[in-house]
């Protein structure tokens, strides 16, 4: 079970196995899904008769649930199926879609984790330069989109993307220099 301090309300299902894992002893439809506000990876257990389908959104959170009877259990990025693993890079990319103002804040108020290190440097390819001209821009005014940060900033790749490619190397709990050592948007 979730931790009470990451509650998940959403997630995005990865891969539905009906007959559930080979390798289980108690034979019960699985869903892998992923959450929507902590990008916390759950095996969720379907109410009788449901199917659910890839890339759909379903209620986990208190109360009434209408698809999902219960959270089975967090799993690891390891455990999930070829199916759900191939699906996450989509699924995270429509959480970042829908929740776009979410992310686009990330960029305005990001701050120092040390002298030495900024989170915006967490940022795959963004480095000190860039991370100057992004926090020169937000002074001016808080950015609005990604559309407007990259307006902005010329110099920064797509904003999204490189959002994506972080919320990923955290699932994954690698960062470029090996071991993951900082989250800025996955729960530990």
């Amino acid at each position: 079970m979730i931790g009470l301090r990451f509650q998940e309300e959403y997630a995005i299902i990865l891969d539905f196995l009906p007959e559930g894992k080979p390798t289980d002893i108690k034979k019960e439809p699985i869903a892998q899904a992923v959450g929507v506000k902590y990008f916390i990876l759950l095996e969720l257990v379907p109410k009788r008769n449901i199917y659910l389908e890839p890339l759909e959104k379903v209620y986990i959170g208190r109360g009434f649930r209408e698809k999902i009877e219960y959270i089975k259990k967090r799993i690891k990025y390891d455990e999930l199926t070829s199916l759900a693993k191939d699906t996450l890079e989509e699924a995270v990319g429509k959480i970042i879609e829908e929740d776009e103002k979410r992310f686009v804040n990330f960029f305005n108020n990001a701050k120092p984790i040390n002298v030495r290190i900024h989170q915006l440097e967490l940022l795959p390819g963004i480095g000190k330069r860039l991370l100057h001209e992004i926090l020169e821009e937000r002074k001016k005014k808080p950015f609005e989109s990604f559309k407007d940060i990259k307006e902005r900033v010329k110099s920064i790749p797509d904003p999204k993307k490189i959002i994506l490619e972080r919320i990923l190397m955290e699932i994954k709990g690698e960062e470029r220099s090996g071991k993951l050592k900082w989250r800025l948007f996955v729960a530990p």
